[in-house]
Parts: C-alpha cells; sequence; structure tokens
C-alpha cells in the first residue's frame, strides 16, 4: 500500500469541514504525548498543540502530533505569531492544520496563507523532500495535495481584527476564523470581564460577517473557544462550525482539585 493510500484513510480536518462536519478539539498546552494520546483516544476530532502559550517548541510538538496520530486523530499547531519562520516549522512537521494567532486585518491574514504555500502561490521555504510533512519524500502525490489537505486558521481576537473582519474572511486560502474572546475582552480594556455586553457584542459582528459568507466560495469556516460566559452548546447554536472544549491543564486542575475536595482527610 502506498503512503498517499494510507494517509486519505484519515480524513483532512478541512476535507470534514467540506463535508459538514462540525468539530469538537482540545488545547494541548503540556505538549506531554501521553496527554495527547489520552486526549485523542478519547474522542476529540483533533488536537491544538499550542506553541503560542503552551510550554515546549518543535521537538515537544513533533513528539505530540505523532501520538496523536498514532491514535487516529488529527492536529493542529497553533504558532507563537505571524512568521514566515514559524510557519515554515510547523508545517515541516507534518500537521493537519495551522493556526495564526492576532490576525488583524487583511494583508496579515494573507501573508499567513503565503508562508503556507510553496513558490509561485507562497514563500514557503521548499525542503519537501526532506520533511516529515511529505513522509520524507514518501508521498508521491504531496505537492499535488498538500494545499487541499490543510486547514489554514487565523484568530480574530482583538478590536481591530474585528473591525477590519470582512478584509480577513475574503482572503483566499484563509479556511477558518478562530475567536479570541479573553484577548478581545483585554483589547477592549476589559480583561477581568470577557462576558461584558460590550464583548460579546463584538464577537457577534464577527461571528456575523464569517458565518453570512461562504466557505466553499471564498469565505471562512467560524471556531471558537467554550468560555464559562459562552458555552460549547451556545457556540454551537450560533452556528460555529469548529468548537474547542478546553485545554488540558484547565481539565488536569479541575480534576485535581475535585479529587483534593473529595477525599483528602482532613487533619485533626
Amino acid at each position: 500500500m502506498s503512503v498517499s493510500s494510507i494517509q486519505n484513510q484519515r480524513r483532512s480536518l478541512k476535507s470534514r469541514l467540506g463535508d459538514g462536519e462540525n468539530l469538537y478539539g482540545l488545547f494541548l498546552l503540556s505538549l506531554s504525548p501521553e496527554i495527547a494520546e489520552i486526549a485523542a483516544l478519547s474522542g476529540y476530532d483533533f488536537v491544538i498543540v499550542d506553541l503560542e502559550h503552551g510550554a515546549g517548541g518543535i521537538r515537544e510538538a513533533l513528539n505530540c502530533i505523532r501520538a496523536v496520530e498514532a491514535a487516529g486523530c488529527s492536529t493542529v499547531v497553533r504558532v507563537p505569531d505571524v512568521t514566515q519562520a514559524w510557519a515554515k516549522k510547523a508545517l515541516d512537521l507534518g500537521t493537519a492544520g495551522i493556526m495564526f494567532p492576532m490576525v488583524e486585518n487583511g494583508r496579515s491574514a494573507s501573508d499567513a496563507v503565503s508562508f503556507c504555500r510553496y513558490r509561485p502561490e507562497g514563500v514557503r521555504g521548499c525542503a519537501y523532500s526532506v520533511v516529515r510533512d511529505s513522509k520524507f519524500g514518501f508521498d508521491e502525490a504531496y505537492l499535488a495535495n498538500y494545499i487541499d489537505n490543510l486547514l489554514v486558521m487565523c484568530q480574530i481576537e482583538s478590536e481591530e481584527g474585528v473591525k477590519n473582519v470582512n478584509e480577513i474572511v475574503v482572503v483566499d486560502g484563509m479556511d477558518c476564523v478562530m475567536m479570541g474572546p479573553r484577548d478581545l475582552s483585554a483589547s477592549l480594556g476589559l480583561l477581568h470581564d470577557p462576558g461584558n455586553p460590550k464583548v460579546m457584542s463584538a464577537m457577534r459582528t464577527a461571528e456575523t460577517a464569517v458565518l453570512a459568507s461562504d466557505p466553499t466560495k471564498g469565505g471562512a469556516y467560524l471556531a471558537g473557544m467554550a468560555t464559562a460566559q459562552d458555552t460549547a452548546k451556545d457556540l454551537w447554536t450560533r452556528g460555529y462550525h469548529v468548537v474547542l472544549g478546553s485545554a488540558d491543564v484547565s481539565l488536569f486542575k479541575k480534576a485535581a482539585v475535585d479529587d483534593v475536595k473529595a477525599n483528602k482527610k482532613a487533619a485533626v
């Protein structure tokens, strides 16, 4: 069986969205391969390996990607910023998607897309014959398929990003807008109040623009992070295509605190 045939057994996140599926994921900040594998086996559709806020680098991300894929799941790598260098390193690992934080205008979104494509469509460095993304050159169909297989996500998480949402959404090759409610609240001067009506109004403005677009005709899918003020159920109800339920460290924190409260013997 060829490498291409093996790859086709796991449908890409991009193709699943195109077929009308809704996707549910988890942020991985610990960059622990064991936790990544557990998340994949638990039933998440994908795991975001977080290089923006997670405590790890490219080597740790690679081990997490391998663990997730071994469990039959997919990964998205969130890079620390919109730069060619970080995009190149992340994409060469062979992830199913890439997420760029703090995209504030169409130019930034266009730059992000260009970092994901080889010339002449973009500026991605060409090492496809020796990197994991092409199965180290064993995938003979790689160059014909890599654009179709990669989900490119841009985060809108500032007042400026919301203002420019319409020019971000129409950027060719930008597949999905991910809302960032916490940074958005901070940009509005409401760091400690993400549920403030002003924040929710800005969220609705961006959501409306994204949902009004058609992903099959140059528009974008809508993704978001569930919060105490805006639950996963709320996001699904408003038409989100992709929802992040939590982060691994948050889930462990809750489980650990609940265990201590329930089972630790009080001092006599």
